[in-house]
């Protein structure tokens, strides 16, 4: 086996892992000799971006569950605050180049790093020069004329759209947390369900039912997700993912389950009882079967 050179790294926030931030890594998982590395800045950490508040789409075990399949060897996921009051060159001989030992790497045009953001591309091509690392910019990638970016997705989203986000995304987006405890509401009335919290600070999708499909121990179902905060059940709760997994029945509590979004159905809202509410959920599951049998 030929002898690793350095590393190739990856640079970016990379909270959605689109299709754009997709390029960026096979393009350093594509550089012979060297480790296919990213270093990005912990989800958690980064709380306001370019001056607005801040919620990011995957949490780091999510993104490195998706980075690890597409090739990536090492994934360095700093503190902001650990590195943010760094200067440019601070940053690419202590971090990249000493720490790291990047021989080359790989970022999108927009890349800004240093304190307070004042670098960029043309910085970091020149302090590449002086450190003896190559460096290669992504051209932006764009879908329907409109550049691929984590914002968008965002939007997306928010608006229930996660068809469209998935072509942005490169898949379907998910919820891959551990099983909660829940109220078992859903036993009582035939559609038992788990449940599953979105991590502070992180985007939660358009309140809603959603097509979906689910990922337990190692064998994918069919599935409905309600996303929002149980209005006909609950009062005060955090919103959170609540799925029943069609044919699926077992015991999931404190078991990770990967829930994928496939199409939205409906907004969430309040009914008159518990009746009405089995009435809906019976419609929402046919209407859920038809939309996976077009798929």
């Amino acid at each position: 086996m030929a002898n690793l050179c350095g590393r190739a790294v990856a640079l970016g926030m990379f909270d959605a892992v689109h299709i754009g931030h997709r390029k960026i890594l096979s393009s350093v998982t594509g550089i012979n000799g060297c480790i296919p590395s990213v270093f990005t800045f912990s989800a958690d950490s980064v709380t306001r971006k370019h001056g607005h508040s801040f919620e990011f789409i995957y949490n780091d075990e999510q993104k490195l569950e998706i980075m690890k399949k597409l090739g990536i060897t090492d994934v360095f996921s700093e503190n902001f605050e650990d590195i943010c009051l760094l200067s440019g060159e601070e940053f690419v001989c202590s971090i990249l180049k000493k720490r790291l030992g990047a021989e080359y790497v790989v970022c999108g045009e927009n890349y800004r790093f240093g304190h307070n953001a004042s670098c960029g591309i043309r910085e970091l091509e020149e302090l590449g020069d002086k450190y003896a690392i190559k460096i290669h910019i992504a051209e932006d990638v764009f879908y329907d004329e409109e550049k691929v970016s984590s914002t968008l997705i965002r939007k997306m989203l928010k608006k229930g759209e996660v068809k469209k986000a998935a072509k942005l995304l490169g898949e379907n987006y998910f919820i891959s947390q551990v099983v909660a405890e829940g109220n078992c509401i859903g036993r009582t009335i035939d559609f038992p369900t788990i449940n599953q919290n979105f991590c502070d600070n992180q985007l939660v999708p358009k309140f809603g039912v959603y097509c979906s499909k689910t990922t337990v121990c190692g064998k994918e179902y069919a599935s409905i997700t309600n996303i929002g905060v149980k209005p006909t059940v609950e009062e005060n709760i955090k919103p959170l993912a609540e799925t029943h997994i069609l044919g699926f029945s077992g015991d999931l509590y404190g078991k990770t389950a990967k829930v994928s979004l496939i199409d939205f159905i409906r907004s969430e809202r309040k009914f008159n009882g518990i009746d009405e509410l089995k009435m809906q959920i019976s419609d929402d599951i046919k209407e859920a079967e038809n939309l996976l049998n077009t798929i």
